[in-house]
């Protein structure tokens, strides 16, 4: 049967989108465009309440045309807000909805192809999905009720997943999962430092990324790990939420600011051209001037180079759903905008620091004025000039200059 398959939220929820992609092209079942589908996947995000209506939408317009099956967090939370004829819920993990998507279609044509179907030249990375589930109870998430308890991926699988996105061309992989600092192969009792070794010496690889991680988890082992494995890109995103002690400690987030200090420094000191990123939550109930102030400082003392900001918003189920000490809205708006600000200033001022050295640039897009656009080793973006390589290729460049939110990069070898 010709199907599509998409995906609400993280780069989770896309890892398995992409497993459940593999199992109904492995049964001989065609992937094709929504529009051409006579099946359609929706795996759904539930992070906040604004992600389980885009959730829904995606189901009911996918019902229009044609056969329906939801998997992901979404359906997990609660799987009778997905209603109607022909839409068939799928709760648990994405490897049972895989199977149980196959068990009901059946096998297709093998080797099956539609002339319509999203192609695989210009690939460029893969997410490699770890690891799933949390036992952190963060005040703020809903995730542990959706996904469950840690649980790893064997390395075995792991490995044969990495090889197999590698064979189809895919030169960048990430490892992601929902707390991968948790990492731990149920058979060897490998951890996360041991798994950036093994994958970042496969044949064919690039680049790998390690996808956000807790900053308890930025121990020496994985620090040494990154920084020994040239493989391994120079970037990390930790995840910060707060940098207000009172704060820290209402979310449950397990750290101290000291803490989350300390890891970064010891990681930048370690690992050559290191770009952190983090999120920071604005408007946490209790948030006052002062705690968002010092969530601002931090981000400036360690120079970082994107802050991602989310202004906070009560999910249901959650302990702090409850908390007193609401920000106003007015308010809430006004510190995100100038976290915003501060982002922008910090990302302009990490991106002039890189003017003038080199890097790599795995190619993303052509765009119709032929120029081409992709990222850096630290994740950073790029615009280079028309005529440099295509989607999938990585581009050796010196850093020419600034052009907005992008660096310059002017080819090394044409």
């Amino acid at each position: 049967m010709r199907f599509s398959v998409r995906f609400l939220g993280c780069k989770v929820s896309q890892a398995d989108a992409t497993l459940i992609r593999d199992a109904l092209r492995d049964a001989g079942h065609v992937e094709t465009v929504p529009e051409a589908a006579e099946v359609h996947v929706v795996n759904t995000c539930a992070l906040t309440v604004e992600a389980e209506r885009k959730s829904r939408r995606q189901a009911n317009r996918a019902a229009r045309s044609g056969r329906v099956f939801v998997s992901g967090c979404a359906v997990n939370l609660n799987a009778a807000q997905f209603g109607g004829d022909g839409v068939t819920t799928l709760p648990g993990s994405a490897d049972r909805a895989a199977q149980e998507i196959v068990a009901i279609l059946g096998g297709g044509r093998p080797h099956a192809c539609a002339d319509d179907a999203p192609r695989a030249r210009g690939r460029t990375r893969a997410f490699l999905k770890v690891q799933n589930g949390c036992d952190a109870r963060c005040a703020f998430c809903i995730i542990p009720t959706t996904r469950g308890p840690a649980e790893s991926r064997p390395l075995a699988r792991v490995l044969a997943e990495a090889r197999r996105r590698l064979a189809e061309g895919h030169p960048e992989l990430v490892l992601t999962g929902i707390n991968i600092g948790t990492y731990r192969d149920p058979g060897s009792g490998a951890r996360l430092a041991d798994l950036v070794r093994v994958v970042g010496r496969l044949e064919g690889l690039a680049r790998l990324r390690i996808s956000s991680i807790e900053p308890g988890d930025v121990d020496d082992a994985l620090v040494a790990a990154i920084a020994d494995t040239p493989a391994v890109a120079p970037h990390l995103h930790v995840p910060l939420q707060s940098g207000d002690p009172g704060v820290l400690r209402a979310m449950g987030r397990g750290y101290t600011v000291g803490e989350y200090l300390d890891a970064c420094r010891r990681a930048r000191a370690a690992i050559p051209g290191l770009n952190l990123t983090t999120d920071a939550i604005v408007g946490f109930p209790g948030e006052d001037e002062a705690a968002f102030r010092a969530t601002a400082r931090v981000a400036e003392d360690l120079a970082m180079g994107k802050v991602h900001v989310f202004p906070y918003s009560p999910r249901p189920g959650t302990p702090a759903s409850g908390r007193p000490g609401r920000v106003p809205p007015e308010e809430l708006r006004e510190r995100a905008r100038r976290l915003r600000d501060l982002s922008d200033r910090l990302g302009f001022a990490h991106r002039t620091r890189r003017v003038g050295g080199e890097d790599a640039v795995l190619v993303e897009t052509v765009h119709e004025d032929g120029s081409r656009s992709g990222l850096g080793a630290d994740y950073t973006r790029f615009v280079l000039p028309p005529g440099a390589r295509g989607p999938g290729e990585l581009v050796p460049v010196r850093v020419a200059g600034v052009a907005g939110e992008h660096l310059r990069g002017e080819p090394l070898e044409r």
